[in-house]
């Protein structure tokens, strides 16, 4: 029998010759934003190693927006010429690099996690951060700035130049970054977004600036290229956002012209209760693309072939994206067909060792 997980997928114009995807993973290795040769290893021995999609880390659209000081970005135009080099190597690959476009929000100016990942203040190269309202993740944390109108505006700005960058860097599939509690996460829950003007209170209130941002996006981004977008389908916490709204959400994004929902979830508040366990998540990729009849990735505790496998054959999820699996073994691909006895393409340099 052969393996849906290694059949190719056509989105527009794009053919993925599997539906195994590297998950965007930040690295905390840059300086000033700019990729290095850490980012070429990372990224490009996951595409040696027989991924279809290698999806860059959350990279941000303004300093401001990083996650930590550590983090990639695209906010000037010097940060292009090494990401071209990676993604250039990744093609050579018969591999499909990606970006997730990002803005942190009030999750922002964090220490790298062997660190502590706690917050960190000008002192220690860290900043003012902004969110829809005044709330802090944690209640010991400084408050985050509420944007004002010309705070959005320039957010959206950020996310339209980064996506010409984007362009121009070689990348073939975009992400934005709408989950996690970063920015477009905040704004689109009731727990963060307190607001009361046009982008807060009703859900049409608060999915107007996730909608801004993809209409800026799109007006740089090639129609023929791939667009994704990342949700947590749920906050894991009461009063906060949810399956049904992620459903609707989705619903009016297909019609705007996304392709593909990744679907994950929680990140947004600090008193989330998520019940981890292998394939968490998939039940709402498997919604989405049910009620919408979207194309959905599944992501969250996968780590075998056959459960990948499953997920892809049983229709629960168009693609498959993986994590920390993939930290543990970068030739994820390589091994997956092997269990699966799919006859795929290894790189030349490797073929010796294809057959034991």
């Amino acid at each position: 029998m052969s393996s849906k997980l290694f059949s190719s997928l056509l989105i527009k114009n794009t053919t993925f010759k599997n539906r195994i995807v590297i998950s965007p993973m930040c690295q905390y290795s840059a300086t000033d934003g700019f990729a290095n040769d850490w980012h070429l290893v990372h990224l490009g021995s996951r595409a040696s190693g027989g991924a279809g999609l290698i999806i860059q880390e959350a990279t941000a659209v303004s300093p401001e927006g990083r996650i930590s000081p550590g983090d990639l970005g695209l906010w000037k135009d010097e940060q292009i010429e090494k990401m071209q080099v990676i993604n250039r190597f990744i093609v050579s690959q018969n591999s499909i690099p990606g970006i997730q476009l990002a803005h942190a929000g009030r999750k922002a100016s964090a220490a790298a996690p062997w660190e502590g990942g706690r917050k960190v203040d000008e002192t220690q190269g860290g900043w003012d951060t902004v969110a829809p309202s005044a709330v802090a993740y944690h209640d010991n944390e400084k408050t985050p700035i509420p944007l004002d109108k010309a705070g959005i505006e320039k957010v959206i700005s950020d996310f339209k130049a980064s996506t010409k960058r984007a362009v121009q860097a070689g990348f073939q599939v975009l992400e934005i970054h709408g989950a996690h509690g970063y920015l477009l996460h905040q704004f689109l829950s009731p727990l963060s977004n307190l607001r009361t003007d046009e982008y807060g209170g009703s859900f049409e209130n608060r999915i107007r600036f996730t909608l801004d941002i993809v209409e800026a996006v799109q007006s740089e981004w090639p129609e023929n290229l791939p667009l994704f977008f990342r949700i947590s389908a749920t906050d894991w916490a009461e009063g906060g956002w949810n399956l049904e709204e992620s459903v609707q959400l989705s619903k009016i994004l297909k019609e705007k012209g996304v392709d593909l929902i990744d679907v994950s979830s929680g990140g947004l508040v600090s008193h989330q209760q998520i019940p981890l366990g292998p394939n968490y998540q998939v039940p709402f990729a498997e919604s989405i693309k049910k009620e919408t009849g979207m194309m959905t990735g599944a992501v969250g505790l996968i780590t075998e072939a056959a459960q990948a496998e499953e997920i892809v054959a049983s229709g629960k999820a168009d693609l498959v994206l993986f994590a920390r699996e993939s930290l543990r073994n970068p030739n994820l691909g390589l091994k997956f067909a092997e269990e699966l006895q799919a006859d795929i393409q290894w790189p030349k340099q490797y073929e010796r060792a294809k057959n034991k």
